[in-house]
């Protein structure tokens, strides 16, 4: 049996299938949903595992993945931390980069470093740009130091030396000598963060890891327990943000890892299920109670970077995550997003939300805000009948209390008020899905949009219609999806150095001695993990991905490309300059005739996990008309208010059309289809909407 968690801002999803011991074939993947249960996060994963029966004795898988570490950073929940740095670099976090967003604003002030300068020590060491040791660490003053961050009550420690990306050796002394004098305090080495240039994302990744350390290994730790005390004998493996995952050893060695771990393995579902259908090329949409979140698929690949920041805005510059994560844009826009009125009367949805406890009005547990979930449920598009999967029956008073103060403030009825929540949420995830299509010289109509998440399939015909996408995909177990992707991902781990090269005759030679001592870094890396390596046919093969991050000589910034190899496995650099041109003119639209350098070097290593089968739907001769479930006023905005169908998604079969207006439910899940698109179950359940406005030719 195996299973999966995604722990969310409002609701705390599972996954689980069985296999069949002797034919080895996955059965059906079932799926539950419990109330997110902040602080102790552990809780609701247990609540789900009770609730779904799953018996943890017999369960051989588990992964994982949770809001946990995101939260406790911005938040602002982590453990008191330290920072140890190189003499004359106490001030980089400080100092941080002139990129300032609101150019023109005399009151900008740069972020507030998460290490206050009275907890920032220097320490006499250099490490020169070759990576030669030219001063050893002073370690006499370290007890005084460490006596002083105690009194302090500093609980974690981060150390970042100059150059310490190319040799480590310094701050593996320093670490050692910490360990020895104070063995409770959590250190971390930036050299086991991130092995990246760039000295001041790099402190920041190392201390934000190190901020939320203690909290990470508290979580992981007391999951272990709860599942071991359950019955559950085997590893717990951790949802990372690069769509892989790991050992929770690992995971608590380097938390920071796992800083978007959710809606990382929504996105590689996402493009897991688009080569099974033949839909490489995706924009991936995923609606939460509590945020949206987008990506782009291009050829089936997910673009995973380390240029990440975290609470960046239009006019702040944010905090840099210097980790493998997939390229994510995240709005705090979800169902339980609170409309509100700020006081120069302009109308906002989110960022703030209702979360779990109290959840939207309707959810009657004290909730005095109306909320996106509040606005649909108003102008008919979710059944007040099955309203959280039947679960709850909608708080009627509750939600005209909730929308009171909107509707007396703008001067409408709840209808239109409830309109307006839902056009501005829509508006603001139009907007995100610009940033990762448009912005980046992508043309939406050559993709299709994937919606999943609990409002993924609410929202995602209309934002399709906004960006004139031809095509949305609402996959079958949309509102587990992320979970579901869970039990799809491999073990991964990214491997990046800073090793700039020209590309000169010899410099074929030195990428593949640099890939060689990163793979070497891979197989004593998962060998440590407790995961035993053997050949394909033993199915725990090591496998290597290359890529190279490269750019103009004279330029900052590099562009990411695959490395390409030729007949005889030999880098062939030729073909990969060819490839940056060309996505460096796709990204920045021009190209330069000046030379090409290599910066990073970039491995991925993967070892294949098992997976579930992608289930065929049964077909039994059940005819459209038998999942009516019968009729109901609807108001599609724009559109106008109709008498729509309502089907039961569950009992929809492999072939069967429809024609909005229409609306589409399951326990979780409703799908708005707004007049004149058309909608197709495919084999596996999943719904293929066509756009009208292709087939009129206004696409």
């Amino acid at each position: 049996m195996r299973a999966a968690s995604d722990v969310g801002g409002t609701f705390t999803d599972l996954v689980y299938y069985e296999v069949d011991p002797v034919t080895g074939r996955c059965g059906e993947v079932k799926s539950t949903k419990t109330d997110t249960t902040p602080p102790r996060f552990e809780e609701g994963v247990m609540n789900a595992l009770t609730k779904a029966g799953v018996p943890l004795a017999e369960l051989d898988f588990f992964a994982h993945g949770s809001t946990v570490i995101i939260n406790a950073i911005t938040e602002r929940k982590g453990a008191p931390t330290a920072l140890i740095t190189t003499a004359g670099f106490r001030d980089v976090l400080e100092i941080g980069r002139g990129n300032r967003p609101d150019l023109f604003n005399f009151r900008f002030r740069k972020p507030q470093p998460f290490v206050e300068r009275h907890l920032r020590a220097e320490v006499r060491e250099r490490v020169n740009y070759k990576g030669e040791i030219e001063c050893e660490p002073d370690l006499d003053p370290l007890p005084e130091l460490l006596e002083y961050f105690r009194a302090e009550g500093v609980e974690a420690i981060a150390v970042c030396f100059l150059y310490a990306y190319l040799n480590p050796e310094n701050e593996r002394h320093v670490v050692e000598r910490i360990k020895a004098l104070w063995p409770e305090v959590s250190v971390l080495a930036s050299h086991r963060i991130s092995r990246e240039w760039r000295e001041y994302e790099r402190s920041n990744t190392t201390v934000l890891s190190a901020y939320v350390h203690p909290v990470a290994r508290r979580y992981i730790e007391s999951l272990e327990r709860r599942l071991a005390s359950g019955g559950y004998k085997d590893t717990l493996y951790m949802m990372q943000s690069n769509c892989g995952i790991t050992t929770a050893a690992a995971a608590k060695a380097n938390p920071v890892s796992m800083v978007e771990s959710g809606p990382a393995s929504g996105i590689h579902a996402a493009a897991w299920l688009g080569r099974a259908i033949g839909e490489p090329n995706l924009i991936v949409l995923d609606i939460g109670g509590t945020t949206a979140k987008c990506t782009l698929v291009e050829a089936g690949n997910v673009r995973v970077s380390t240029q990440y920041h975290i609470e960046k805005t239009p006019t702040d510059p944010g905090y840099p995550i210097q980790t493998p994560v997939s390229e994510i844009v995240e709005i705090g826009n979800g169902g339980g997003s609170i409309a509100w009125i700020d006081e120069g009367g302009k109308f906002h949805v989110g960022p703030q939300s209702a979360g779990a406890m109290p959840g939207p009005a309707a959810y009657g547990r004290g909730g005095t805000h109306a909320t996106t979930t509040d606005a649909n449920l108003v102008l008919g598009r979710i059944d007040p009948e099955s309203f959280v999967g039947g679960e709850v029956e909608p708080d009627w008073d509750a939600v005209q209390a909730a929308f009171a103060p909107l509707t007396e403030r703008l001067g409408v009825d709840i209808e239109e008020a409830a309109r307006g929540v839902v056009r501005v949420a829509n508006a603001n995830m139009t907007n995100a899905l610009r940033l990762i299509s448009v912005n980046k010289g992508f043309d939406p109509r050559e993709f299709v949009l994937v919606a999943f998440g609990g409002g993924g399939a609410m929202h995602a015909v209309a934002l399709a219609e906004e960006l004139r996408i031809p095509k949305v995909i609402v996959p079958a177990n949309s509102a587990v999806f992320s979970a579901w992707g869970m039990l799809l991902t491999d073990l991964r781990r990214d491997y990046l150095l800073t090793r700039p090269l020209t590309l000169d005759a010899g410099a074929r030679d030195r990428v593949k001695t640099g890939f060689a001592e990163l793979a070497d870094r891979a197989r004593q890396d998962f060998s440590d993990s407790g995961i035993a390596l053997g050949d394909e046919d033993a199915g725990r093969a090591l496998v290597f991905e290359q890529w190279v991050d490269m750019r103009y000589v004279g330029q900052e910034h590099t562009v990411n490309v695959r490395l390409s190899h030729d007949a005889e496995g030999r880098p062939d650099l030729s073909a990969c300059t060819d490839a940056f041109h060309a996505a460096h003119e796709k990204q920045f639209t021009y190209r330069l005739d000046n030379a090409v350098q290599i910066v990073n070097f970039h491995l991925v290593a993967m070892v294949e996990v098992e997976k579930p089968d992608l289930a065929r739907r049964a077909r039994t001769g059940r005819t459209l008309e038998d999942t009516v479930l019968g009729n109901r006023r609807v108001d599609f905005d724009q559109h106008g208010v109709h008498d729509a169908a309502i089907y039961d998604g569950l009992a929809f079969e492999p072939g069967m059309e429809l024609t909005g207006p229409a609306v589409v439910q399951e326990p979780s899940v409703t799908l708005v289809v707004q007049p004149g698109h058309r909608v197709l179950v495919d084999d596996y359940g999943n719904y293929h909407v066509h756009m009208d406005f292709v087939a009129d030719g206004n696409g």
